[in-house]
């Protein structure tokens, strides 16, 4: 079944799309008719649009100056999510092809962040801080849209109802506040029509739940790293294609419930969303767009319910104990500041076997948070143990931190190696008393 959030469903060409949804829309403006291959959400929202007189050749206004946009940062509730949106979300906007933007819950833009160059075409659109992007004043786009239907979605070229925005694809997600439920803003990435992929809308699903934890948490009291109480089931994941479940009885035992692949990618993303997962969602999370039987998966389930017993609860799927993984132990350490710690805990990726699309988003989140933490302020003890380890050893940006936090012969062999392997010149010298700006670099993927 095709996800009706996601711009184009696997296999579909990009190209053919983009000409049949100009084409589409053309037909909308002109005589009012909707047709394939529209989405229902995108269809729904150029009727809204139209229905509010929108004209397609609109551009956001910018409805705050600066000092009125500083103060609305100031107040409001996601400047606390704004280093974790920057954490998860920072490096693909520094790539020079997208960028990172949040919203309030009025669509209006408080942050815009990337490449230079991309920044610059945006402002043509109005794509700025102090802009409004409500789907009533902008049209439909993914911020805007996700606001109006409370959704993550993705908009791709000319599903955009305002022409100017039509060169443009974006992927964005409400984010809620914890206590009330209520929206409070949505957290967007903004790019080219390789944006339009089911990873981007994943991606940034994923990092709205986390500034959504995030929020929850008490402001002055981070998380605490340590281990769980020995009353608590725990399982481990990292450096493991077979999870390792951990519970009172088995613990008195000695003999860890060792669970297959399948169980072991079940058990992990029913902990990763506590309060659980339709089978609908489940099944996207481990098969993606496949094309996969129900029976394949409630099959499954029977299975891992016959080891776990009354510990998987159904309607929706979920664990009544939810388990305290090891992932959770590095992300603990990170919130303490405790890298040191979280490279203890990291024995390997997270089910380093696993292409389960939920999967493979929580292990990209996990090397992306401990990345950025290793750069932000290197050293070396700590950069040499990552580059010891299978995502490290080909990752040009931490060997060139390494050099440049304590330079030796070798650094810069493998430096040299690393970028004529990309195909990259040389860095260029960096004069006296001049800063440095740190590039974005190809690293092989391994998921």
């Amino acid at each position: 079944m095709r996800n009706p959030w996601l711009a184009l469903e696997a296999g579909a060409d990009a190209v053919q799309r983009a000409g049949q949804l100009r084409r589409a829309h053309e037909r909308f403006l002109t005589g009012g008719t909707v047709a394939a291959p529209v989405r229902d959400v995108v269809a729904d929202s150029w009727r809204r649009c139209a229905g509010a007189r929108l004209a397609p050749e609109s551009m956001a206004g910018v409805e705050m100056d600066d000092a009125g946009l500083a103060r609305r940062r100031e107040a409001h509730p996601l400047a606390r999510a704004m280093p974790l949106f920057r954490e998860l979300l920072g490096t693909i906007a520094e790539d020079g092809a997208h960028l990172l933007s949040v919203c309030d819950e009025q669509g209006t833009m408080l942050w815009v962040e990337g490449h230079r160059q991309v920044l610059r075409r945006a402002e043509r659109m109005n794509f700025v801080p102090g802009a409004r992007w409500s789907e009533r004043t902008s049209g439909t786009n993914a911020p805007g849209t996700a606001l109006a239907v409370d959704h993550a979605v993705q908009i791709f070229g000319a599903e955009h109802y305002c022409r100017p925005v039509q060169s443009w694809t974006c992927a964005a997600a409400p984010v809620h506040d914890p206590r009330t439920g209520r929206v409070i803003g949505a957290v967007d990435l903004t790019g080219g029509d390789h944006l339009a992929s089911p990873h981007s809308l994943a991606l940034v699903q994923a990092t709205a739940r986390a500034a959504e934890a995030c929020l929850a948490a008490p402001e002055a009291e981070p998380r605490a790293s340590g281990p769980p109480p020995p009353d608590v089931c725990t399982l481990a994941v990292l450096g493991r294609d077979e999870a390792l479940l951990h519970t009172p009885e088995t613990r008195a035992s000695g003999r860890p419930l060792r669970l297959g692949r399948r169980h072991s990618e079940i058990v992990l993303l029913l902990a990763a969303h506590p309060d659980g997962l339709t089978g609908e969602e489940l099944a996207r999370e481990l098969y993606g767009e496949r094309d996969v039987h129900p029976v394949t998966l409630r099959a499954e389930l029977s299975r891992l319910r016959h080891l776990l017993g009354p510990l998987l609860d159904s309607r929706p799927y979920r664990l009544r104990d939810r388990p305290h993984t090891d992932y959770d132990t590095v992300v603990d350490a990170l919130a303490a500041d405790d890298p040191g710690t979280a490279l203890d805990v990291c024995s390997g990726p997270l089910l380093p076997g696993s292409s389960a699309p939920g999967v493979l988003r929580l292990r990209r989140l996990l090397e992306q948070r401990l990345r950025r933490r290793l750069l932000t302020r290197p050293e070396p003890r700590l950069l040499e143990r990552w580059l010891c380890t299978a995502a490290g050893e080909e990752d040009l940006e931490m060997w060139e931190a390494l050099h440049t936090a304590r330079p030796t012969p070798g650094t810069a062999a493998r430096v040299r190696e690393l970028r004529a392997a990309y195909g990259l010149r040389p860095p260029a010298p960096v004069p006296d008393g001049a800063g440095s700006r740190r590039a974005t670099y190809p690293q092989r993927r391994r998921d």
